[in-house]
């Protein structure tokens, strides 16, 4: 994970596969962002990654031309704005709820039970003990 910790930092634009269920928690200084299948990660964007955190199996890809590159930058787009409509919502045991439901939907169960509460909690704006809570809940459920 270093070395991809590494490309961002140098700036190198790479697409996370759209063939696959997977992407890329990037943490950032004071929040995280998900970049699921088909985003770019990367360019200018993400030279002030802290960490990140791959989510099911991940596979990079390089960009092959431009076309490829929009399009990447387009869905990476998507990607945050899914998140920020989640966020939008003043309730932080409902943005939990909502996220966790999203990852659920997307992920198999056993890779969104691996992803730490701190994660979750970065990604929505709420504390980890939130996310616990919450997620305690829907197990009893």
């Amino acid at each position: 994970m270093s070395d991809i910790l590494t490309q961002l930092h140098n700036g190198q634009l790479l697409i996370i596969n759209s063939r696959k269920r997977n992407g890329l928690i990037l943490f950032k200084s004071f929040h995280a962002e998900f970049a699921g299948p088909g985003a770019a990660i990367g360019g200018m964007f993400d030279r002030d990654c802290r960490d990140i955190l791959p989510v099911g199996d991940l596979s990079l890809l390089k960009a092959a031309n431009d076309d490829e590159r929009q399009k990447a930058y387009r869905i990476r787009r998507q990607w945050i704005r899914l998140t920020q409509q989640i966020t939008d919502n003043p309730s932080p045991a409902e943005r939990v709820k909502t996220i966790l439901q999203q990852f659920n939907n997307y992920f198999e169960t056993e890779t969104v039970e691996l992803l730490p509460n701190d994660a979750f909690a970065l990604l929505v704006g709420v504390l980890p003990q939130t996310v616990g809570r919450i997620r305690r809940t829907m197990a009893r459920s």
